[in-house]
């Protein structure tokens, strides 16, 4: 579902002066104009929640940003840069979902404890998917395909960023909210990636919360007090958490007090039983945004 144009930054638009609260009325209401017949708006509530707000904080993959293709796509390009064969899809897939498995178990937090470098870490884990889907290279061969898949990775190459992302972010950094970024992911999403997306820090997000440089991950709890401490002491009923994993995102951001919702870009066949439970579902962002004007 698409904003009509102009819902999200009416003030920029009439150059008005006038209270904050008109003018996220003013926005609310043309979103429903255009958006929505009559026989439906009964379902959105009155406008409260988002003037309560002083934080949101939003998970990237799935939430602000999706894999382009598959795993297997980046492994075999890399390999046959290197005069390999293409390694087999499947079986790449799943050795990669066992070997991460197993590194974040052993080495959580991308080796944060550990003191584990980052190239490290995902040297091991990409060396082990390997061998699990039954391709055991030799050292010299191995390094030329790994330095490929690291520097792939490392870029904004297999991302791909939601049309609504910058909008939503931008919106509500325009209201005064202290938008940050809570992720289980490494440096590199905070220095290289998002940036290298269009999401930049203080133009799109004001702190990121990366388990990597924290040491501690979703779905514990505490990385939410972080996310709260960082955004400025924050009490946890003046955030909002957004997220598309109940697990990960919703529980835990419950669980400290703050408000939370569930975004379901991709039609999860979960998302009746997260309705169920009593948690808001949404399909993207510009229906958070048309959800936060109207929340009683």
């Amino acid at each position: 579902m698409q904003a009509p144009r102009g819902s999200l930054s009416v003030a920029q638009q009439t150059g008005r002066p006038g209270s904050r609260n008109r003018e996220r009325e003013i926005a609310y209401a043309t979103f429903l104009n255009y958006s929505f017949p009559r026989s439906c708006r009964s379902a959105f509530p009155k406008m409260s929640l988002l003037s309560k707000l002083r934080c949101i904080t939003i998970d990237v993959t799935g939430t602000l940003i999706a894999y382009k293709g598959e795993l297997g796509d980046y492994y075999c390009m890399s390999a046959k840069a290197t005069g390999l064969p293409c390694p087999d899809y499947k079986r790449m897939h799943e050795g990669f979902k066992a070997a991460y498995t197993d590194m974040a178990k052993r080495y959580p937090c991308f080796g944060y404890a550990a003191k584990m470098p980052n190239i490290v870490w995902w040297k091991s884990c990409v060396k082990d998917s390997f061998i699990r889907a039954g391709y055991d290279y030799d050292e010299e061969t191995f390094e030329k395909v790994f330095r490929r898949i690291y520097s792939v990775f490392g870029s904004s190459a297999p991302y791909t960023v939601f049309q609504d992302s910058q909008p939503f972010l931008r919106w509500a950094r325009e209201q005064g909210i202290v938008v940050g970024i809570v992720s289980n992911a490494e440096y590199r999403y905070q220095d290289v990636v998002l940036p290298a997306l269009g999401l930049n820090e203080e133009s799109e997000w004001d702190f990121g919360v990366f388990s990597g440089l924290e040491g501690v991950e979703k779905p514990n709890p505490i990385i939410y007090e972080i996310a709260l401490e960082k955004a400025g002491k924050f009490a946890p009923g003046e955030a909002l958490h957004i997220g598309d994993s109940m697990r990960k995102d919703y529980l835990p951001a419950k669980s400290v007090g703050m408000h939370a919702l569930l975004l379901d870009r991709f039609k999860s066949t979960d998302a009746g039983n997260w309705r169920k439970s009593g948690a808001v579902v949404l399909p993207d962002l510009m229906a958070a945004q048309a959800y936060l004007l109207g929340e009683t």
